[in-house]
């Protein structure tokens, strides 16, 4: 289980902190996805997943090429409770990166 200070160590890297908040926000999403709202590269944005995935922050499953990310099952209410807050914090940013996100062509299905 992660604790506190391992969460936020995690989420101290500003692509870490949009990334899993854009996937709390949208429930999941894929690398090209992030790499679409971020404007980041896709070895970053997969660094940067795979470490979130190793903190107990996200969980990922393949579908055909694609593999989704979403917030881990397991990952505790308080912090759940702090990404919502961090959500509510940072609204505008988030609005700005989901229009990055809603512009993307040729989106993948989720399901």
């Amino acid at each position: 289980m992660i604790e506190l200070k391992q969460l936020f160590k995690c989420l101290s890297d500003e692509t870490r902190l949009y990334a899993t908040l854009l996937i709390h926000s949208e429930g999941e999403l894929c690398v090209c996805e992030l790499m679409e709202a971020l404007d980041e590269s896709q070895p970053k944005i997969s660094r940067h997943l795979a470490l979130l995935r190793n903190c107990g922050i996200l969980d990922d499953v393949r579908r055909s090429q694609w593999v989704f990310y979403s917030i881990a099952l397991d990952l505790p209410d308080w912090a759940q409770d702090v990404l919502r807050s961090a959500c509510q914090g940072c609204s505008s940013t988030l609005k700005d990166l989901q229009k990055n996100l809603k512009s993307m062509k040729n989106r993948p299905k989720s399901c």
